[in-house]
């Protein structure tokens, strides 16, 4: 199930589920109070610097991805700018929360024409995770998983959020592959600060084992995520690959799940924020992300009790290959990231030190491309062409490593 684009209608029905929940959760003069400060922006900055900007400057001296954006995607990703920076993440939280993104999605189905979706999905509930079982087919065994962890800084979003791009995810996987019944598991952990480090990890262990009761073939598993998503899939690769604990390893990096040594087929990881506080994180006249949001969510994350440069809580300071070796699925990396992105010189950081140590690993950067853009293209976009671009690359990436090994 592959939907259109989303409409100015879509932002607007959006706001009406968004709004009560708001006053729900955060209350009602909080809510007004940031609607207030968000009116400069919205009244004067934003109708001024778009002008500018697209109409004024040439095209040499617009952002890159200002060059190659249309109006709707450019409107929509400087509001994004404002909140990331502005905007408390407890507002954030409800504004991707279930409650909200779920009806949104109802009734985004209901203007395609879907009375009830094609897909079957169900809420995971076990004691020690949740999750968003998705399926094509819930009465046949599954022969690929993707095991996906959200983004959104650690302290917001949900899996509910990205229903609708797994969906899609789904949908391409059973359509343009040889798979026949596909399914997801979305892991959904608890967000900062309900929890910190290490019950996110802690939670993506069960899940994955919980997988592995199903499948009972790592082979066929495909770690995914994005963004705070996919440094928790980094975690938990390294926490795999970690078969005998090194010496002086924190309390946290000894975590047994009885899933040690055991690595998926693969891993496809969008936008990850590999280091979470590094000196080569710096805003883009592209991205949307803001470097010094992003550190104080990474702080958050971690507590204050533990240091943020354990490997295990920032995978990009695993310098240790060995530890690395040992974490590698079985199939490799597929790294997706746009190069105007804040953590775009990570990222390449990281490619470099598993390619140089001859892992199979394959990226895919975006020319002008901004954070999680495989993500926000599906919806924002005007032609399929364009919002299936990014997803149509992993897919590819999925189908040509699993299933042949599969066959095999």
């Amino acid at each position: 199930m592959i939907l259109g684009q989303v409409s100015w209608l879509d932002c607007f029905v959006f706001l009406i589920f968004l709004a009560p929940q708001l006053i729900w959760h955060v209350g009602f003069f909080p809510t007004l109070f940031c609607g207030l400060q968000a009116l400069p922006f919205l009244v004067i900055k934003l109708p001024l610097s778009l002008l500018y900007e697209r109409l004024l400057l040439n095209r040499e001296q617009q952002s890159p991805f200002v060059q190659q954006a249309s109006w709707f995607e450019d409107v929509i990703i400087r509001c994004v700018r404002y909140a990331f920076a502005y905007i408390p993440a407890q507002i954030g939280r409800v504004f991707f929360s279930k409650l909200v993104a779920l009806p949104f999605l109802r009734f985004r189905m209901l203007r395609h024409g879907y009375f009830k979706s094609p897909i079957h999905w169900q809420d995971v509930k076990q004691n020690d995770f949740k999750g968003i079982w998705i399926i094509s087919d819930p009465s046949r065994k599954p022969d690929v998983v993707i095991y996906y962890a959200h983004g959104g800084g650690f302290s917001m979003g949900s899996s509910y959020f990205y229903l609708e791009f797994l969906l899609a995810y789904l949908s391409l996987l059973k359509t343009s592959t040889k798979f026949q019944n596909p399914a997801i598991l979305a892991l959904e952990y608890t967000l900062v600060p309900d929890a910190s480090y290490p019950a996110q990890l802690q939670q993506a262990a069960a899940g994955y084992k919980y997988l592995l009761s199903i499948t009972h073939d790592p082979a066929q598993i495909v770690f995914s995520g994005d963004s705070a998503g996919a440094t928790i899939i980094l975690s938990l690769l390294l926490h795999i690959g970690n078969k005998t604990p090194k010496k002086n390893a924190s309390h946290d990096q000894r975590i047994q799940s009885g899933i040690e040594g055991v690595v998926p087929g693969m891993a496809v990881l969008i936008s990850p924020w590999v280091t979470l506080v590094s000196p080569k994180d710096r805003n883009t006249t592209s991205d949307y992300l803001d470097a010094d949001t992003l550190h104080q969510f990474a702080r958050q994350y971690v507590a204050d009790k533990l240091s943020i440069d354990d490997p295990l809580v920032s995978p990009g300071n695993c310098k240790d290959v060995t530890w690395w070796r040992n974490a590698v699925p079985s199939e490799g990396f597929f790294f997706s990231y746009g190069s105007e992105e804040v953590f775009a010189p990570e990222i390449r950081d990281l490619i470099k030190e598993l390619d140089t140590v001859g892992m199979h690993v394959e990226y895919q950067e975006a020319d002008a491309g901004i954070h999680a853009w495989p993500v926000a293209s599906l919806f924002l976009c005007s032609t399929k062409e364009k919002r299936l671009r990014g997803l149509q690359a992993i897919v590819k990436q999925i189908s040509t490593r699993i299933v042949t090994h599969i066959e095999e």
